[in-house]
């Protein structure tokens, strides 16, 4: 990764992390993915071949305000997220222009025009339908996959179902204690990078 790629994406984990959510602040209750913690899984992720830049895509099955969609744009060929709370699925565009100021401010890259979020139910087969028609990939298509702890079971369940052979499932919030996922054999020697992100290959 080159220096000014590098810098543009600290650039954005700084700028989201000083945005995070939880028990308590202005926007209530929702957890949010360390986007520092996200940064310092890139390079390894990289190495390993589970993201070939301007290669690979990505799909973020409960994408939130889409945080990690732009950041993980930077480094695949298309980023889509899914998020069912509308809400919060609307802060994206204002957010993103507040980012790309300070980006453009510092010089740095601007984030790429490859990602695509929809509102929706992740489960929901008449909304990978619309993600076919406006980005020409099917969910059998993606490469990696990506998900807060909270629904993993149910989204391992449409993985099993839908993913390709050799697909990545990456799920967040997870370190002692990691779950079995039928037709997915746990990638134990990068388990749990940085302490939080467990990653499985689909058989």
């Amino acid at each position: 990764m080159d220096h000014r790629l590098r810098k543009s994406l600290a650039t954005v984990a700084e700028f989201y992390d000083q945005r995070k959510v939880g028990d308590v602040g202005p926007l209530g209750f929702r957890r949010s993915s360390d986007m520092s913690t996200l940064l310092n899984c890139t390079d390894r992720l990289i190495t390993e071949g589970l993201i070939t830049p301007g290669k690979t895509t990505f799909l973020d099955l409960g994408c939130g305000d889409g945080r990690v969609n732009l950041f993980f744009g930077y480094l695949t060929r298309l980023s889509v997220g899914i998020e069912c709370d509308e809400w919060t699925l609307a802060e994206y565009e204002d957010t993103r222009a507040q980012l790309e100021t300070r980006l453009q401010g510092a010089g740095l890259i601007l984030p790429p025009q490859n990602i695509f979020l929809f509102h929706g139910d992740a489960l929901d087969r008449t909304l990978h339908a619309d993600i076919l028609r406006q980005t020409g990939t099917e969910l059998t298509q993606f490469d990696l996959f990506y998900t807060y702890l909270m629904m993993h079971e149910e989204f391992a369940g449409l993985l099993q179902e839908k993913a390709k052979k050799n697909a990545i499932f990456m799920v967040y919030g997870l370190n002692k204690i990691m779950p079995h996922y039928e037709e997915f054999e746990r990638l134990d020697h990068l388990s749990p990078m940085q302490g939080i992100l467990a990653l499985y290959r689909k058989k």
